[in-house]
């Protein structure tokens, strides 16, 4: 029996979708977790301590930082707007490694680096089958 056959006979079938609503959901529930709650959570202690590289403002670096963290990886999970709301998030992680955290080795920002491969392989690659966005395009186009 070949490693395919074996594998979709213990697990089901593996499918392209399936690993993007994995890659979609996992990535999204820790982007929420690690960075996006504890910013909404603690925002008073945040916005003390949060840089400011565009120089937008404490406040308003912080709000789009939230945004990015909170509300786009809500909407990714669920597989809404998907390739939209990856942007913002990527955005965030480009300017974070790139320009708050220029000084890291790739070692020191593999988080980071990972997030920026997950989210731009959604970001490319849209939800999939298991996604709002495809039963939206469904009931549009029939």
């Amino acid at each position: 029996m070949k490693l395919r056959s074996l594998l979709a006979a213990l697990c089901g079938p593996f499918t392209p979708d399936a690993g993007l609503l994995f890659a979609r959901v996992t990535g999204a529930l820790l982007v929420l977790h690690v960075h996006g709650l504890p910013k909404l959570l603690h925002f008073s202690d945040e916005l003390a301590h949060i840089d400011d590289p565009l120089h937008m403002g404490r406040a308003l670096t912080l709000y789009c930082a939230i945004f990015a963290e909170v509300l786009c990886p809500i909407l990714v999970a669920l597989g809404l707007l998907t390739r939209l709301a990856s942007l913002p998030f990527l955005f965030l992680l480009l300017v974070s490694m790139l320009l708050v955290h220029p000084d890291w080795s790739i070692a020191d920002g593999q988080f980071g680096w990972l997030l920026i491969i997950v989210f731009g392989t959604i970001a490319i690659s849209g939800a999939g089958r298991y996604s709002v966005d495809a039963r939206l395009r469904t009931a549009v186009h029939g």
